[in-house]
């Protein structure tokens, strides 16, 4: 049975029109969220630390900012808006002395509750609102009148109310708009890791840039290499988002469409998938949890030398002369960007 979406008319914003909103942090996602929930005519103020770059960004557009602790003590809902290895310090050195009965918590990727970073008290609501899309895309959709979809999860429904919230908050940043569904913070925190690691990030990345390799080694230009091992990559995944992929199929040529279906299956093979299902299983253990953790809480050297190294890729240096020539192609330096806070 198709999972049920919700849409405008089954989210009351009534639920959350008297309760003060707290933002904790004013990057990608917080800043959109507390953009979009005060133009959805709600009480919204922002959390940051003392000396955090974000604090007069944020109050040039119009909101009421204090220190985190203060934030949570003014709010009834708190979104934490920082990055995952954050949370915890901040949840426990500002946010949880100072919540209390009744009020409610808010995430948008179930990563802290799901591993145990954060244990919340009983007597709050642990709720998900999280976006199927980037900061950015969740702001400008909503300014169209639109809007991105997004998940919901309960974790903790000490109100009874929990999931009118998580509702109501969905409709306030547009998420009903387009339709939101409902997860569990289990689902949402092992699929989305799954996706990066084995699909969207590290296996999209790994693929390009060993077909990448496998051509200049075999002698052929690297321009020609990066044309057809990424630069088309965009073309084939706008056609399967807008279509599907029987869509991007029916849109390429014969030759395309023959080499796809009978020669991916040798390129993603029974032992990818097993691969595939040892990433999963890992994710599931908690084992990639602590392992990132550990990382994080060492200084990140691990992590710090193998972007090092990626970024260090003929493939960066020829894609750069490559987008150059390209006026059409956005041109964005991103390198080094965090999430604000």
């Amino acid at each position: 049975m198709p999972a049920k979406v919700y849409k405008d008319k089954d989210a009351n914003i009534a639920a959350i029109k008297r309760k003060t909103l707290a933002v904790i942090g004013f990057g990608s996602q917080g800043h959109a969220h507390a953009l979009n929930l005060m133009d959805s005519g709600l009480n919204v103020i922002v959390g940051l630390y003392k000396k955090s770059k974000s604090v007069e960004v944020a109050r040039k557009q119009g909101f009421k900012v204090y220190e985190t602790a203060e934030a949570v003590k003014r709010a009834d809902v708190i979104m934490i808006a920082v990055p995952d290895m954050k949370q915890a310090s901040v949840y426990k050195n500002d946010i949880a002395p100072n919540l209390s009965a009744g009020k409610a918590i808010l995430f948008t990727h179930g990563f802290a509750i799901h591993f145990g970073l954060i244990e919340a008290p009983a007597d709050v609501d642990v709720i998900m609102v999280a976006p199927k899309g980037p900061g950015h895309t969740v702001r400008i959709q909503y300014q169209e009148g639109k809007g991105v979809p997004a998940l919901i999860a309960i974790h903790n429904d000490a109100s009874k109310k929990a999931k009118r919230i998580a509702l109501a908050w969905a409709k306030g940043i547009g998420g009903t708009r387009a339709g939101v569904l409902e997860t569990t913070f289990k689902e949402e925190t092992e699929t989305d890791l799954f996706g990066e690691q084995a699909v969207l990030c590290g296996g999209a990345s790994a693929l390009v840039t060993a077909g990448f390799e496998t051509l200049v080694e075999a002698g052929y230009q690297p321009e020609m290499a990066y044309f057809e091992c990424l630069h088309e990559l965009k073309l084939i995944v706008d056609m399967m988002v807008e279509s599907g992929i029987a869509g991007m199929r029916f849109s390429i040529s014969e030759t395309a469409k023959y080499g796809d279906i009978t020669r991916g299956p040798r390129i993603i093979t029974a032992q990818t998938k097993k691969a595939m299902g040892k990433i999963l299983k890992e994710i599931q253990s908690g084992k990639f949890a602590r392992e990132w953790v550990k990382e994080y809480e060492d200084g990140l050297p691990n992590y710090k030398a193998l972007l090092k190294a990626g970024e260090k890729h003929s493939i960066e240096k020829v894609g750069g002369r490559l987008r150059g020539l390209m006026p059409w192609v956005s041109k964005k330096n991103i390198k080094g960007v965090q999430a604000a806070y």
